[in-house]
């Protein structure tokens, strides 16, 4: 197979450290970050272990490493969601972003022809998200990644489609990550809002923008991609357009059926399993799929691509757009 850049859209980020939030926002319960060792930290929320991490989050160095390793050529380094911030106001939101933001910058510093960071935005303000994305574009960042709702408001809600238009407008490819997952007891056991709170919430974004109608307001010229290879969603098309048929009195307000819209979006491939990834290009198409890892996490995948290069059903020049030619072609590269 002749040889192709490998972009990894799918990594995150998290500083060594960050100014004392409470103080800088004038209010309290901000995450914090517990330093365990050069090595080790733990994400708090208060007094309470959100989750631990180590230098691979934010050592530049140690990630290079591990890209050589896997044989990456180019990550996109997105945020952590923990620290998206939707739910407090927008001021307080505005000015976490700028300071998370920069400190992507400087993590990325070190190798910015293979480090590609996306920012975030204070969502909740579609003027300040705005605002935050064109800033950190004439900055150096190459995109932005979004939470897949604001408290109660879907992708379709007015805001975010007004934020939306305004990636496409400017030509800046937004990554869709799913975040704050519903909970209740028969969720905490086996890590299950990872394991099935994530999918759904992912599938439940696409739906909004699909039945809210928004990809028949917006221009074909946005760029936007879903992690974890899209939730449900490619899995449970046939089921989608059966409602939409049979129930149009309930079913939302798109023109067209859902599965009209597999080629408005894109997807990233980590979904582990040969006969998974089987269905999701039969249904996306292999134009629609990027390589993704969630790198550097413990659900990631490691090697990175591991099931694309090793994909028995995909043939060699398939095979290269999965690992890096449609990513190129969603970030804009040459």
């Amino acid at each position: 197979m002749a040889r192709v850049p490998v972009i990894d859209a799918h990594t995150h980020y998290v500083p060594r450290g960050w100014p004392d939030l409470d103080r800088v926002t004038g209010a309290d319960g901000w995450p914090w970050l517990r330093i365990e060792s050069e090595k080790d930290a733990t994400i708090m929320l208060r007094s309470q272990e959100f989750r631990r991490i180590r230098s691979d989050c934010w050592d530049a160095g140690e990630r290079l490493a591990d890209m050589d390793a896997d044989g990456v050529d180019i990550q996109v380094v997105s945020p952590t969601p923990v620290f998206f911030s939707y739910p407090r106001p927008a001021g307080e939101a505005a000015k976490v972003a700028r300071i998370f933001n920069d400190l992507a910058l400087e993590i990325c510093a070190p190798a910015p022809a293979r480090m590609l960071p996306f920012c975030q935005v204070p969502l909740q303000d579609p003027d300040a998200a705005c605002a935050e994305l064109d800033r950190c574009l004439a900055a150096g960042h190459r995109g932005v990644e979004i939470g897949n709702h604001v408290g109660d408001r879907d992708l379709d809600d007015a805001g975010t489609v007004t934020f939306l238009r305004h990636c496409a407008d400017v030509g800046a490819p937004v990554f869709v990550h799913p975040w704050d997952m519903p909970g209740s007891p028969r969720l905490d056991r086996w890590m299950s809002r990872w394991l099935t709170g994530m999918p759904a919430e992912t599938h439940l974004s696409i739906l909004a923008m699909v039945l809210g109608g928004v990809f028949d307001r917006l221009p074909r010229s946005l760029r936007l991609c879903f992690a974890h290879g899209g939730g449900s969603f490619p899995f449970w098309v046939g089921r989608m357009d059966n409602a939409w048929h049979r129930r149009p009195d309930v079913f939302g307000s798109s023109e067209f059926p859902p599965s009209h819209y597999l080629d408005r979006f894109t997807v990233d491939s980590v979904v582990f399993d040969e006969r998974a990834l089987r269905l999701l290009v039969d249904t996306m198409g292999t134009d629609r799929v990027l390589l993704g890892s969630d790198y550097p996490y413990p659900l990631g995948e490691r090697p990175v691509g591991e099931v694309v290069r090793t994909a028995t059903f995909l043939a060699d020049a398939d095979r290269r757009k999965l690992l890096g030619g449609n990513a190129a072609e969603f970030l804009g590269l040459p």
